[in-house]
């Protein structure tokens, strides 16, 4: 479960780089029920966040990354950005934006792990990051499409001292690997990392790359509203044992993510 007290290691805050700000803007709206606040709109900066119910959940930004594509960017919560700059890269991973100063809200780094997936960090100042999550039009998981998972588990562990326990996928589909944060208790679960073949991850050019969940009231209907607003369906909708009922999408500018309406618990 993710919760917002953005305990170290934890997911604390996304955001979204797209090419057409106003567009991914309405698309969302329409799939998430989130509303658009804008921060800006000129040459140098276009952005805002995105709020539901008057809070917070992730922001969105225009995509100015030469050849870059369309994704969402996960940020994990860190005590020292600039030592986990130092710590990626010790352990083969490459700094894609250094150890920054946003105002007084905190301070952002964006990395790349060894194989290829792209994350990033944060580390609060005033602003600790989202202010829902784990429930409907929120953050509820993240995952990570990984060619080498042992690698991963290794490489994040070392980073954020991750906790992790794996579990057979059904008809025979290998390991899906269940993270925990550092020291808490496994009803903190916060994501997975599955390993899947170079040609399985099409949408990254064959590198590994993290995307979020979405808790949602209801996968049939946010799927219409992806389809209906010009995204696409990569898998599902079907149910999960003991998870609930999902989907994996891709939204208009081809940037991947899951809307999930989680299990009900056993009485």
């Amino acid at each position: 479960m993710i919760t917002t007290d953005q305990a170290p290691g934890s997911p604390c805050w996304l955001d979204l780089g797209a090419p057409d700000v106003r567009a991914s803007a309405d698309f969302y709206g329409a799939v998430l029920g989130w509303e658009y606040e804008s921060m800006g709109e000129g040459e140098e900066f276009e952005g805002g966040m995105f709020k539901k119910d008057g809070k917070t959940v992730a922001g969105l930004g225009k995509l100015t990354e030469e050849g870059a594509r369309s994704a969402w960017m996960i940020y994990y919560t860190v005590t020292d950005a600039d030592a986990a700059a130092q710590a990626v890269q010790s352990a083969g991973g490459t700094v894609r934006v250094a150890p920054m100063d946003l105002e007084d809200w905190g301070r952002m780094a964006q990395f790349t792990d060894p194989q290829g997936g792209q994350f990033a960090v944060w580390q609060p100042g005033k602003n600790s990051g989202f202010e829902l999550a784990d429930e409907s039009g929120s953050l509820s998981w993240t995952e990570l499409y990984t060619t080498d998972a042992a690698a991963a588990k290794e490489f994040y562990g070392g980073l954020f001292g991750w906790q992790y326990s794996d579990m057979e996928l059904p008809g025979g589909g290998g390991a899906y690997t269940l993270i925990t944060p550092a020291g808490l208790p496994e009803d903190r679960m916060q994501g997975g990392v599955m390993q899947l073949p170079a040609e399985n991850l099409a949408l990254a050019g064959g590198r590994p790359y993290w995307h979020p969940v979405f808790n949602v009231d209801d996968c049939d209907a946010a799927v219409a509203k992806v389809t209906g607003n010009g995204g696409s369906v990569q898998m599902g909708p079907e149910d999960a044992e003991g998870v609930g009922r999902l989907a994996v999408c891709v939204d208009p500018s081809n940037a991947d993510f899951v809307v999930l309406t989680p299990a009900t618990p056993p009485s």
